[in-house]
């Protein structure tokens, strides 16, 4: 038996550094990205999909997501299994019970909206467990579980959504999913696969192949691992198997450049040159080292070219330690005299010093050098 295994589209998700160009862009790519997941299901001969949660980004986006969305899951051929998570839960605004989405369902796709087994094929059932609320206050996997006798015959999968246990930083959290639990009904023979969503990264749990999250197929960060992915999963007598499937195009690249002068800026800009898919390449930069102000206005110029061009640029702030060393060659290098002269000397006094100005000055000189090259 096979099927696909997906979770975290986060259908409406905004980005603050990207621009609006881009920012429409994304929300388009994640919405081709399900239509895309449909290509594979029916191209690997997936029985049903399960969709594990986050399929929006909120139960607040635009109504045009919501209708882009159904349209997209209209392309699937097969029954697909959407679990709502925590950040589109089965409550009261639920977008999967407004008459928006709810009355346009397209056939075949369903909501899971508690932990009854759904038969989805001949010998197939899953058994979710759905978010209703923001703040469950429990590990809602073990909630479906809890009972839960092994099927007759045939296979059963466990769709649930939530950090677990082993890799949660606030062991606290009632709403962990406890990774023993999930053991012991693999084990038990409740459960066949365990398909999980909330995880950004594709991975399995605890060395399980068994327990899995497919990650978001769109990238969404700079944290995350090992993104852009779906699963395949076959579960037959000799066990499961699964086969990843890329899906995204966006990634969230970080670059750490020491710059100590116009070869270290060079090379910088050589490597921003060779970014791949720059409409859809969200860049952080991670800056270190000492320039004199010529070389910083030469760095500012490759920086406002390439952010033309590239998704996002942007830089470190936590990891960027670049310091602008003020002299006067850099000063006399611009071949001011007079009152300009004055003024720009006036201006380095100021970006030499830790003032509030320090950073204006810095600017100010930076444009100067600019300005003197272009004329």
């Amino acid at each position: 038996m096979r099927f696909l295994h997906t979770a975290d589209w986060h259908l409406g998700m905004t980005r603050r550094f990207l621009s609006a160009e881009a920012q429409a862009r994304f929300v388009d790519d994640r919405i081709d990205a399900v239509r895309d997941i449909a290509r594979i299901a029916a191209d690997e001969d997936c029985a049903f999909v399960v969709a594990c949660g986050d399929l929006f980004d909120s139960n607040h986006v635009d109504r045009q997501v919501a209708a882009r969305a159904l349209d997209a899951l209209g392309q699937f051929t097969v029954p697909v299994l959407l679990l709502p998570g925590n950040h589109d839960p089965l409550d009261a605004g639920s977008i999967y019970t407004s008459p928006a989405f709810a009355d346009r369902l397209p056939h075949g796709v369903r909501v899971i909206t508690d932990s009854t087994p759904i038969a989805v094929a001949d010998g197939v059932e899953v058994v979710g467990a759905p978010w209703h609320t923001r703040r469950p206050g429990r590990d809602l996997a073990a909630a479906a579980l809890e009972g839960l006798a092994p099927p007759r015959d045939g296979v059963r999968v466990l769709a649930a959504h939530g950090a677990v246990d082993v890799l949660s930083p606030d062991a606290d959290d009632p709403a962990l999913i406890r990774v023993e639990g999930l053991r012991h009904a693999l084990f038990a023979g409740a459960v066949s696969y365990v398909a999980l969503g909330d995880r950004h990264s594709a991975g399995e749990v605890g060395d399980d192949p068994r327990i899995r999250y497919p990650g978001s197929p769109v990238a969404t960060d700079h944290d995350e691992a090992d993104p852009g992915k779906v699963l395949v999963v076959d579960v037959g007598p000799q066990g499961v198997e699964v086969h990843e499937h890329g899906v995204g195009r966006w990634a969230f690249t970080r670059i750490a450049a020491r710059l100590d002068g116009i070869d270290d800026i060079d090379r910088l800009d050589a490597e921003l040159h060779a970014v791949p898919d720059k409409s859809r390449a969200v860049v952080r930069l991670a800056l270190t080292g000492s320039l004199g102000v010529a070389e910083d206005a030469r760095l500012q110029q490759v920086l406002d070219d390439h952010a033309d061009v590239l998704a996002s640029l942007t830089r470190s702030e936590g990891r960027s330690d670049l310091a602008v060393v003020v002299d006067d060659g850099d000063i006399d290098a611009l071949g001011l005299q007079g009152h300009a002269r004055d003024a720009a000397d006036e201006i380095a006094a100021l970006a030499a010093g830790e003032g509030p100005d320090q950073q204006a000055a810095h600017d100010a000189l930076r444009l100067l050098h600019r300005l003197t090259r272009a004329s």
